[in-house]
């Protein structure tokens, strides 16, 4: 979700058109654009240029009949997220360089079980215990690093400090640790990421697992009309809400349509000059009191995607993590997420139909059911690995208690992707004849 502070929007906002920068997005110290920044250091060896940003989203083609591929779907056989034990290998835990030449040597089937399966869960490895060794993994299973999905519109930190890095902190806040991040995908307006890769440098004293499940799966198991019914109206998200406009309400009545009219105007711009997609703002009323405010919707997009490789099926919706209703269910649980400044006011998100109609509790709660149905709970501990792929597999976190300290590197890519795309279309052309 693209997170603003609540000082820039009130600068914007106060300062007329003179400059839509001043709408701006939470920023580290040492955060950078991508016109002002430096070359990305992946390894020991310094890379020549920077990083790409995140690719585009690869939507695929439109799915011509949503039940009928649901009903293949039930019939195949899935498996998902295979686990690599270094004692499984014949490798002791602290042979870094043996395992190094594993990876090396067996990179292009580690990948092809990513994509085929989800996932790839390593365990044992002392390679990875340390970020140095964590790039040297990936990089020897040949993936192409990109620049974290926010970095147009927020800064994650890194694991190190260093704005260079490549390794961008898991969510490992304090203030953030009763607050169980949903399931989803990760993108940002129009870029995603191909693969990922989550390490553990270390494990929180309780609680914290990394959460994945199989977008297939899931697919597969939501209610067939429910599946049908949000294919053919497609779905939105709610992006970020501004409850900072009751004071038009005491404008007078006259007056009042004109002042929305140029506040809507002047905060959709400030936005799409920040952001790589379009943002559409609309009038609603939030909060206790219905305080007037503006809310940021993205475009409409379809819930369900064809694999880019393998063509498959499977679920590509954050309604999990995004549904405001899914979140309130789980802070009467868990307790409310505490923030540590005035942000909870408007990095607020929210899920819709594409064509802005409201989702039922009853199908919010049977898309919640289903979720956490194929969620696996992985308790990781240091060194250990989930390499996944970005489409077929969501991600989330559990709640925790203590110090947890998880990094993640995204991908743009990786070495062979072409090729394993090739073959799976002769295989399905194979299947066809």
């Amino acid at each position: 979700m693209v997170k603003f502070s609540i000082p820039a929007v009130a600068v914007a906002i106060g300062a007329g058109v003179s400059s839509t920068y001043a709408f701006a997005p939470v920023a580290n110290t040492g955060a950078r654009s991508v016109a002002s920044s430096a070359p990305l250091f992946m390894s020991s060896v310094a890379a020549p240029e920077q990083p790409p940003l995140a690719p585009l989203t690869v939507w695929g083609d439109r799915i011509p009949d949503i039940l009928e591929s649901q009903n293949e779907a039930k019939s195949r056989e899935m498996e998902f997220a295979p686990t690599i034990k270094a004692s499984d290998l014949g490798l002791a835990s602290d042979d870094k360089e043996g395992q190094l030449a594993y990876v090396r040597e067996h990179a292009m089937e580690i990948k092809q079980q990513m994509v085929d399966n989800g996932a790839v869960i390593f365990r044992e490895f002392d390679l990875m215990k340390e970020q140095e060794g964590f790039v040297k993994f990936y990089e020897a299973l040949g993936m192409k690093t990109c620049l974290d999905p926010l970095h147009s519109v927020s800064a994650r930190p890194t694991v190190n400090g260093d704005k260079n890095s490549p390794v961008y902190e898991a969510v490992n806040k304090e203030s953030r640790k009763n607050f169980f991040i949903g399931m989803h995908n990760e993108f940002v307006g129009t870029r995603a990421p191909r693969a990922a890769a989550f390490v553990c440098f270390k494990a929180a004293e309780t609680g914290g697992e990394f959460l994945i499940a199989d977008g297939r799966q899931i697919f597969r198991d939501l209610k067939p009309d429910l599946v049908e019914r949000l294919y053919n109206r497609n779905i939105r998200y709610s992006v970020m809400e501004l409850p900072f406009f009751g004071w038009v309400d005491n404008l007078p009545e006259f007056a009042q349509p004109a002042a929305m009219g140029a506040l809507k105007g002047l905060v959709s711009a400030a936005i799409n000059a920040k952001v790589d997609f379009s943002v559409d703002m609309q009038w609603g009323e939030g909060g206790y009191d219905n305080t007037k405010m503006l809310q940021a919707r993205a475009p409409s997009q379809p819930p369900i995607l064809v694999h880019p490789v393998t063509g498959e099926p499977h679920w590509f919706c954050n309604v999990h993590s995004h549904s405001s209703k899914l979140r309130k269910d789980r802070e009467s649980i868990y307790g409310a997420e505490r923030f540590e400044d005035g942000a909870s006011q408007i990095n607020k998100s929210d899920m819709y139909y594409g064509d802005d109609g409201a989702i039922s509790d009853e199908d919010l709660e049977h898309m919640d059911e289903i979720t956490m149905k194929n969620v696996q709970f992985v308790k990781m501990t240091e060194g250990d690995v989930v390499l996944l792929d970005n489409y077929k597999c969501m991600h989330g976190r559990n709640v925790f208690d203590g110090t947890r300290k998880h990094g993640v590197a995204w991908f743009e890519g990786w070495e062979g992707e072409a090729e394993m795309k090739a073959k799976a279309q002769q295989s399905k052309q194979a299947a066809m004849a």
